[in-house]
């Protein structure tokens, strides 16, 4: 598929990179790099947040919850933090992190954000999620805000079912999206929520609402990046929808690359289904060739910086970007 132009890309997790040394990630992003069939660079992503959602070990800079960095609150601190962060997952391949958090944590119950949310409060989020994905490009690494509209006050995970909000617009308005709202023209991507949010829609979830993905977002926001479902294997999708039904209402929606993370079957039934609902609606074919052309266009501005077979200048490029310098940075500023 990825030879045929038929792949946007691939996203990497603990399991595809846990055991693996610094060289033998480079060179694996190498080959997948090269998969790309024209000049135009596959996403090698993961999701580097921070904190317990971390997919790669030392020598990688280990971060803290973005909490930490929020409490700080020294921009300068977050954003030299995603800048080191950034020439460290370049070195290694990656071209894509799905970082920073926008969501809001306004709910300690919450079981799915929490700590990865840079503040409580709007603000907060907005300074350090901007400076985390300054950080990121100044190192040629795409940024991807999530959860749209906003997954901090929801009491369930959508990886096990489908939570659902009741706030009205004006909560909305000055809560939840203020962040996404503040920063629809610095990003170049944005990921949705598996999130029900009743205001906007009564019956779908955001990734699956037009009147969300498309009306609220792209419109409303006039959000002119790259739209990214969240993994369609959760469980707030997958179980009434099924893969290959959600990547098609995800599309429709209006966003322009769906994620299917667990099973390499489901790439396929998904990429099946696609083909199968444009061949039998002109609207949808062409909205699925919007999307795959907002995708190529997008991944060329992030090309490839791999160094397979060039195990000592990885490794220098590792070591120059002092790791253990940045964590006593922000050891410090915990201090008292």
């Amino acid at each position: 598929m990825a030879r045929a132009g038929e792949l946007a890309g691939f996203i990497l997790f603990r399991r595809n990179v846990g055991d693996r040394t610094p060289v033998q990630i480079g060179e694996q992003n190498a080959l997948l790099h090269s998969l790309a069939p024209d000049a135009v660079p596959l996403w090698v992503s993961l999701d580097q947040e921070g904190g317990r959602v971390a997919r790669l070990g030392p020598p990688v800079v280990k971060l803290p919850p973005m909490r930490v960095l929020g409490d700080i609150d020294d921009p300068v601190l977050t954003q030299d933090a995603a800048s080191l962060l950034g020439r460290q997952l370049g070195a290694l391949g990656f071209n894509l992190d799905f970082a920073p958090v926008l969501d809001i944590d306004t709910n300690p119950g919450n079981p799915v954000i929490g700590d990865r949310s840079f503040s409580a409060q709007p603000a907060g989020v907005i300074r350090h999620a901007r400076a985390f994905a300054a950080g990121l490009a100044e190192a040629g690494i795409a940024s991807c805000g999530k959860h749209f509209p906003g997954h901090g006050d929801t009491v369930t995970d959508s990886h096990l079912t489908l939570p659902r909000l009741p706030h009205d617009r004006a909560r909305l308005t000055q809560v939840e999206l203020v962040p996404f709202a503040s920063l629809a023209a610095e990003l170049p991507c944005i990921m949705t929520a598996h999130v029900l949010f009743e205001l906007f829609d009564s019956a779908l979830p955001a990734t699956l609402s037009p009147a969300i993905v498309t009306g609220l977002l792209r419109n409303e926001l006039d959000f002119r990046g790259l739209i990214f479902s969240d993994d369609l294997h959760m469980k707030a999708v997958c179980e009434t929808y099924g893969v290959p039904e959600a990547a098609c209402l995800a599309i429709a929606a209006g966003c322009d690359q769906v994620l299917v993370c667990q099973s390499e079957a489901d790439v396929f039934s998904a990429h099946e289904a696609l083909i199968k609902r444009a061949e039998s609606d002109a609207r949808f074919a062409e909205r699925l060739h919007v999307a795959a052309e907002h995708g190529r266009h997008h991944r060329s501005r992030y090309p490839a910086r791999a160094h397979a077979g060039d195990a000592a200048s990885l490794m220098q490029q590792l070591a120059e970007t002092h790791s253990t310098a940045l964590e006593e940075r922000i050891r410090t500023a915990l201090r008292p």
